[in-house]
């Protein structure tokens, strides 16, 4: 009896792809599986939002911020990184910081605005998916000077999704809610949508490094514990700080970016060599 050639590649095909699958090691799936559980986690703030649970949704969204900054730092230190799981951590940081924040926006108070209070949640998740967009092909993006690395490009998607959600916050803090706030609002989150895809520098994390000195181990730990601390007791209260202290901070980066981009041409004028083409304009870094 004849042998079918395609259907005998396709086995061949599928055996293939299992062999490859049992060859994965548990350092690269574990990042990918914490990445799994942020995108549950965004999913299920949006369900606790439609059943009109908006505390148990905002709680969600800011458990896969932190899920999301775990994810990374994870697979780095397993040396676990990967294409696949980069491009799994870029669908899910826009379902999470771009779709979820958008509609707990809408269903907070911009419906009460028809269809441009559904239209500001929609520019706010696409402007989302724009900035991951251009952060993946920019990733490697050469010819930078090497203080770039301390600056994104752009508000981060987690940090607009905190941000984005400061009128919420108020509201949980017992703030009135007048029928000309929606409005105000839907201005504040186009604003902030306009902050994500903009070339404004901003603060990375990773502006210290990834060491921390041993003298200062032990306060930054107490430091820690007591955000935590805090986060847990007052919520709202700490979100709603951070929120303002951030936005604060952003023309104190914008700052410190042209005075390093001014010493960075200073030295290439001195020099004669030509600065990088980077140091025009904000580059694109780590970060979402």
């Amino acid at each position: 009896m004849p042998i079918d050639d395609h259907a005998f590649r396709r086995r061949v095909a599928i055996r293939q792809r299992i062999e490859r699958l049992r060859q994965v090691p548990i350092r690269v799936l574990v990042p990918n599986l914490v990445t799994l559980l942020a995108l549950a986690t965004g999913l299920t703030g949006i369900r606790m939002a439609i059943e009109g649970k908006l505390e148990l949704a905002v709680y969600a969204v800011v458990a896969a911020i932190v899920l999301d900054g775990i994810d990374g730092r994870l697979a780095r230190y397993l040396k676990g990184t990967s294409r696949f799981g980069a491009e799994l951590d870029s669908l899910a940081d826009f379902m999470n910081f771009g779709v979820a924040p958008g509609l707990l926006l809408y269903i907070w108070g911009l419906n009460a605005l028809g269809n441009a209070g559904w239209i500001g949640a929609l520019i706010f998740a696409i402007a989302a998916a724009l900035r991951l967009a251009r952060f993946n092909v920019s990733i490697d993006e050469p010819n930078r000077p090497a203080w770039a690395g301390a600056f994104f490009t752009g508000i981060p998607a987690p940090a607009a999704a905190m941000v984005s959600l400061l009128p919420i916050y108020l509201t949980f803090l017992g703030a009135p809610h007048p029928a000309g706030s929606d409005v105000a609002a839907l201005v504040y989150i186009l604003v902030v949508a306009a902050l994500m895809v903009s070339r404004l520098p901003t603060w990375s994390l990773k502006m210290g490094g990834s060491r921390v000195d041993r003298d200062w181990v032990a306060p930054v730990l107490i430091l820690t514990a007591l955000f935590v601390a805090l986060l847990v007791s007052f919520p709202w209260l700490v979100l709603t700080v951070g929120s303002l202290a951030y936005l604060a901070a952003l023309p104190l980066a914008l700052r410190h970016y042209r005075r390093l981009a001014a010493a960075d041409e200073k030295a290439a004028a001195m020099t004669h060599v030509a600065p990088p083409a980077a140091a025009e304009e904000p580059p694109p870094t780590t970060g979402k």
